[in-house]
């Protein structure tokens, strides 16, 4: 019965563990994301067909594509079968379902850095992993017990997900030395990269088996993850139980005594007055920012503006996330090796990259409001903005890393929790300019914003931002550093 296992982990045994460990990153990710965007898709299938007389938005009076039509297209049938149970839930009711996951990423992002440097990355990860599984396979039966039922049950899962992204954070602190994060930050990319599949992927198990199917076997492979989350990765070198004293030895000696063994309280004071920080923390905003405006408010302007139908080219709406995926690992790879090298000083890696990761992304932005009305250029405006927004792996996604590997999480957590309330500001802000009408005249004062949301934060982050270790990463013995600085 256990044959089969031991021969597994003798053969990953085999290759270096902190590769593995950045595989099984990237996998937490991954499943993160198709957890969290499943539902976008799963719900077309799980409420009463759309009907035109129900449209909110004003039609255009040249074309006959109403919701329903979209609606079939994405399920990918003429007409709507029954691919299971159907719920009464308006367009308000879906628009909280889907939002509820958010409300409850925002709750738990904030503390989750402080948790995961208290007990441990790997069990955070991997209880939320677990947990995140069992929530998905129960989706079913919330949607039975009413709309409310379903907001909790999303909520949860929420939560549980903001626990993941710091606590990863706090992993690389232990397992990444200094010329390596930029590849193992670029593994966090792996929820772009399960947005990219999961969609495609949840409509032909509700095509073949109903939409039920596609709740309970994302949540199987979540489960399987979390297994093997458990097999291969530790909290650090230290306690990996199969790691080569080899390897072990390297890790710690090229992180040397950046990262502190004993538990240590975040330094909120310090943070608070320390420009570095506070740069990053408007830098993260920032990309959130074009992040989520570009997912969300883009797809609205070729569709009102433009008349593009996104539903209709799944494959260009995927390659905006496969840009940004790629580009995450080769920005990555491109920066460890100027930091190998010792071609550039960290600091100046991290600057220098604001140009590919937010300056080019925003003008980008501000050319959408003249390449006329080519739908296909702007998908590959988009594309491009987001490919390059890929360089944010060596900018304000590793950042927190440089400035104190001890509270890595901690900070991310912060950011993040932060940064995430761009998500709910932005499409208010798109709401407002488009409430009358939905032209390019509004729509260059929505573009214009959000390409100063992207500019503005570097040039804030390139006058105070550092790559360098702050001295409250050891809070406890600063006072005992400077002395020694004196002597």
């Amino acid at each position: 019965m256990y044959g089969p296992l031991v021969h597994f982990i003798k053969a990953i045994d085999r290759i270096p563990t902190r590769f593995n460990v950045s595989i099984m990153l990237f996998m937490a990710c991954l499943i993160s994301y198709m957890l969290r965007v499943n539902i976008s898709v799963n719900i077309l299938a799980m409420v009463q067909p759309i009907q035109s007389s129900a449209k909110q938005s004003v039609p255009d009076p040249h074309s006959n594509v109403t919701d329903e039509t979209i609606n079939q297209t994405m399920i990918g049938h003429s007409k709507i079968p029954d691919y299971g149970p159907r719920y009464n839930w308006s367009s308000h009711d879906q628009s909280i379902i889907l939002g509820a996951y958010f409300y409850g990423y925002l709750i738990s992002s904030l503390p989750a850095g402080i948790f995961a440097e208290r007990f441990g990355g790997r069990n955070m990860v991997g209880l939320s992993l677990a947990f995140s599984a069992l929530l998905t396979a129960l989706t079913p039966l919330a949607a039975d017990n009413g709309m409310w039922a379903t907001i909790a049950n999303r909520v949860a899962l929420g939560i549980l997900g903001g626990f993941l992204y710091p606590a990863l954070h706090n992993l690389i602190s232990k397992w990444a030395p200094p010329d390596e994060k930029g590849k193992f930050v670029s593994a966090l990319m792996g929820g772009t990269f399960g947005t990219v599949i999961t969609w495609p992927l949840v409509g032909v198990l509700i095509e073949t088996l109903g939409w039920s199917f596609a709740f309970y076997i994302p949540a199987a492979i979540s489960a399987i993850v979390a297994v093997l989350w458990y097999i291969i990765v530790a909290d650090s070198p230290a306690t990996h139980p199969r790691i080569k004293s080899e390897e072990k030895d390297y890790i710690e000696k090229s992180l040397g005594d950046t990262v502190s063994k004993s538990k240590l309280l975040p330094p909120i004071k310090s943070l608070a007055k320390s420009p570095p920080f506070l740069s990053l923390l408007v830098l993260h905003f920032g990309n959130l920012w074009g992040l989520y405006f570009l997912i969300t408010a883009a797809p609205k302007f070729m569709s009102e503006v433009l008349g593009f139908k996104l539903a209709k080219a799944g494959f260009l709406s995927a390659l905006p996330y496969l840009a940004r995926s790629i580009s995450a690992f080769l920005f990555g790879t491109i920066g460890d090796l100027l930091r190998k090298r010792s071609i550039m000083s960290v600091t100046a890696i991290r600057k220098s990259f604001c140009i590919f990761s937010h300056i080019i992304p925003g003008l980008f932005l501000v050319g959408l409001i003249y390449i006329g009305f080519d739908p296909y250029v702007c998908v590959a405006i988009i594309t491009l903005s987001l490919g390059f927004n890929g360089a944010s792996t060596m900018t304000n996604l590793q950042n927190s890393q440089d400035l104190a590997p001890n509270f890595a999480g901690t900070l991310y957590g912060i950011i993040n929790f932060v940064g995430t309330s761009s998500g709910f500001i932005s499409p208010i802000l798109v709401a407002h300019f488009t409430e009358q009408q939905s032209t390019m005249d509004e729509w260059q004062y929505i573009f214009m914003i959000g390409a100063a949301a992207y500019i503005v934060p570097a040039l804030i982050f390139v006058v105070f931002g550092s790559g360098q270790v702050q001295k409250w990463n050891e809070p406890k013995q600063a006072q005992t550093t400077t002395g020694h600085e004196h002597t």
